[in-house]
């Protein structure tokens, strides 16, 4: 292990300051804009800092193991504008600040305890079924609205990575089709798509979409834009797009573009996929994101599993 050079008290740099040049170390990592502002910026510049400055705590050596209780508490108690913050939310900051202070002292810039994490409760994901994802594309106006509800809930990509699909993400390998996916923290990945969905949508992009649209992305808006071109479809129509699709199809259920994926995780894993090929083909760097968002497979399927067994057990 390295050995790390401590800086005098008087010669640390104020919290402010590494708080900076930590975020620059998030975007120098490879960690999108997006996941550092609403992943450590908020928690760290309108939080921490400000709470730091009220008690005094200029450096990172000064903060103790009650300092970093009272920000704890003070997270549960009184912060957020309305009202008491989600056990989720109090979660988010509190890593934010796990993963700064570390950071900090592998800096050399001194050492400092790392708040509590509150446990997660454990929520069940009420997830579509396949006949409620048809009954969506069913009822879909366009090419355009029914291949989108079909990559999301067929594929499992996010919304973001949809919306920037173009002709030269469609691959062909041999008798193989994917998606060449430009994941999250600029992590790339090939997911299966079935070919008859592959053609459809190689139909659509080379001369479904409008004419005169110049656009490098598959997915683009139906009417030209306050430009007079056809502009990319981004991530809040497409959010109206499937909301709307869900409610002309009669589901009752609260349908967003992450449910789809969520959807797609949970058919797979019920299906019997390993879950090793789920979290690559949904661009999870590891196996934790599905133990800790797909618990509910524990309590919907083990019942089933326990039964098929039994019933095996008694005809042998």
């Amino acid at each position: 292990m390295a050995k790390v050079t401590v800086v005098p008290l008087a010669d640390q740099v104020t919290i402010s300051v590494l708080i900076d040049d930590f975020l620059m170390s998030c975007r120098a990592r490879g960690l999108t804009k997006s996941t550092v502002e609403n992943g450590y910026s908020y928690a760290l510049r309108r939080l921490f800092l400000p709470w730091c400055k009220a008690r005094g705590v200029g450096c990172v050596p000064e903060l103790s193991r009650r300092d970093i209780d009272d920000f704890s508490v003070y997270l549960r108690e009184q912060a957020g504008t309305k009202g008491k913050l989600s056990t989720n939310t109090i979660h988010t900051y509190s890593r934010a600040i796990r993963g700064f202070l570390p950071w900090c002292e592998r800096e050399g810039e001194g050492e400092a305890p790392k708040p509590s994490l509150p446990r997660l409760p454990r929520k069940v994901i009420d997830v579509l079924t396949r006949e409620e994802i048809d009954r969506m594309e069913d009822v879909a106006a366009s090419e355009r609205d029914k291949l989108a509800v079909r990559i999301l809930g067929d594929c499992g990509v996010r919304a973001s990575e949809l919306c920037r699909l173009t002709p030269d993400d469609l691959v062909r390998r041999d008798s193989q089709t994917y998606l060449h996916i430009n994941g999250k923290g600029a992590r790339e990945r090939l997911v299966p798509i079935m070919p008859r969905l592959f053609r459809r949508l190689e139909r659509y992009s080379s001369r479904g979409r409008p004419r005169g649209c110049e656009s490098s992305r598959i997915f683009v808006g139906l009417r030209r834009g306050l430009s007079g071109e056809y502009e990319p479809l981004q991530v809040s129509g497409l959010r109206q797009m499937i909301s709307g699709l869900a409610y002309r199809a009669g589901i009752d259920k609260r349908t967003y573009t992450h449910l789809l994926r969520h959807s797609f995780i949970t058919n797979a894993l019920r299906d019997g996929m390993s879950p090793l090929l789920v979290a690559q083909i949904a661009g999870h760097s590891s196996l934790k994101m599905l133990e800790m968002h797909y618990s509910h497979l524990n309590m919907q399927d083990a019942y089933k599993a326990m039964t098929h067994l039994m019933l095996k057990d008694r005809v042998d």
